[in-house]
């Protein structure tokens, strides 16, 4: 078979030498195998080394699930998202959290300097040493600090008193988390740079306007807590039943109520003006340049503009890391290697399935492990994708599942659940079969992706 799936395209110029780091990943490149090919670079010049058996030659190779990544392509994403949320009125704070959806925390770190932003934020504290140590600027930690969380308290005083410290920046959203930020600056006897997290109509983290008005009128603020501003995490969709607390502010000198925007940008109005006004109130000159900030979650460009044109003199960051880091999900490839080829009509597998009649099965790198076939919970709307759920739901009821693996353009099943670190396929008779070491396209949800190499070309 001459080629399976899209050809991997190496950048241009003298290979690297086998051994040698990737970009960002670091991962190590295995050394060429002299008999295989890799797909898009197809010879009919193949030996005995290239079928089964050959084990002794895949050494070091074997159950390799790769992500490749078009990085000029990938890069071109990045920029046109900063150019637009800059025209906006707002500056991209990237989100570098989890696996690094799927490309590692580290190597987005590394981009984030490359990108010349000022901060970046992480998902938890356990996340912060290693996005502070690849990045230079400063570090929020999205996940609010509170000591009732022993274990990462510890790991909050840890960095607190290491050179990493003044770089980061805490998520308050509670009343004890106030109070051990205030506990903490007196113990290493300098402020603590933290932001105040505003509930919203997630539900999640935040506190409301009474609270929020408490903290910052506390006479312990201006020589124990450095606000950076106000943090808002926005649902993914409009909410039906806006939070009102704040939306009182919501009022100019002339129109009454501001009813323009999106509900979620009138939550965010709402929010900055209450918090300006409080800041101002309490703080006055001695607030930090910073305070007013305003660093919001899951704002479209148009209601980033509506924000700033209600509120022009406070600046927005906007945090992003999906529309960033998987705005062109082309840009990114996942595959596969073929390890094995069996033609049997005897059972198979840890559960003894029946292979396809006439067909064969396929081992393939890329099993649990690896995020293969793990998928969170959809969120259902339409009357389409529910029937489609329900059909998917019958199938499996019935042992049979589609697998996220495609030979050419052939969608393949699973023969049973994916293992830890491989997959068996079903092939249908009647289709060109690879050899092992081909390459088989695999389509994954980045965010639980975990791959063995990850090539930048």
């Amino acid at each position: 078979m001459r080629e399976i799936g899209a050809g991997r395209q190496r950048s241009k110029g003298s290979p690297r030498k086998a051994g040698t780091p990737e970009p960002f990943s670091g991962a190590i490149r295995h050394p060429p195998i002299t008999h295989a090919t890799r797909v898009g670079a197809r010879t009919d010049q193949r030996t005995e080394a290239n079928t089964r058996g050959a084990d002794d030659q895949w050494e070091g190779r074997a159950v390799t699930f790769s992500l490749t990544v078009d990085t000029e392509r990938w890069r071109t994403n990045l920029a046109r998202v900063l150019a637009s949320v800059s025209e906006a009125g707002g500056s991209v704070v990237p989100v570098v959290k989890g696996n690094g959806y799927g490309l590692g925390n580290a190597a987005l770190a590394l981009e984030s300097t490359r990108l010349g932003v000022e901060a970046i934020a992480v998902g938890t504290v356990h996340e912060a040493a290693e996005a502070a140590s690849a990045f230079s600027g400063d570090v929020v930690v999205l996940e609010p600090f509170d000591p009732r969380d022993s274990i990462a308290s510890g790991v909050w005083a840890t960095l607190d008193a290491s050179p990493l410290g003044p770089r980061l920046m805490r998520t308050l959203a509670s009343e004890s988390g106030w109070h051990a930020a205030v506990e903490s600056a007196q113990l290493h006897q300098r402020p603590i740079r933290a932001l105040v997290e505003g509930l919203t109509s997630m539900h999640r983290f935040g506190l409301g306007e009474a609270d929020v008005a408490r903290l910052v009128a506390d006479p312990r603020l201006t020589d124990s807590i450095t606000l950076e501003g106000l943090a808002l995490h926005l649902p993914l969709v409009q909410p039906t039943t806006p939070r009102t607390g704040s939306m009182a502010m919501l009022r100019d000198s002339g129109s009454g109520i501001v009813e323009s925007g999106t509900a979620r940008a009138r939550e965010v109005i709402a929010w900055s003006r209450l918090w300006t006004t409080l800041v101002a109130t309490h703080l006055g000159a001695r607030a930090p340049d910073t305070a007013a900030t305003l660093w919001v979650s899951h704002l479209d460009d148009g209601e980033l503009a509506s924000v700033r044109a209600a509120v022009p003199d406070i600046p927005v960051r906007a945090r992003i890391g999906t529309r960033l880091w998987h705005g062109d999900r082309g840009s990114l490839q996942a595959r596969g290697t073929v390890l094995e080829i069996h033609r049997t009509s005897a059972p198979v597998g840890y559960r003894q399935r029946r292979p396809p009649k006439d067909g064969a099965v396929l081992v393939v790198s890329g099993g649990t492990w690896h995020g293969v076939a793990l998928e969170a919970p959809s969120s259902v709307q339409s009357m389409r994708a529910r029937a489609h759920a329900a059909g998917s739901g019958v199938l499996e009821a019935s042992g049979r599942a589609r697998s996220p693996f495609s030979l050419g353009s052939e969608s393949l099943w699973f023969v049973e659940p994916p293992h830890v670190s491989v997959s068996m396929l079903r092939v249908p008779r009647g289709v060109v079969l690879p050899v092992i070491g081909d390459e088989l396209n695999c389509e994954v949800r980045y965010t639980t992706t975990r791959a063995d190499v990850t090539f930048w070309n």
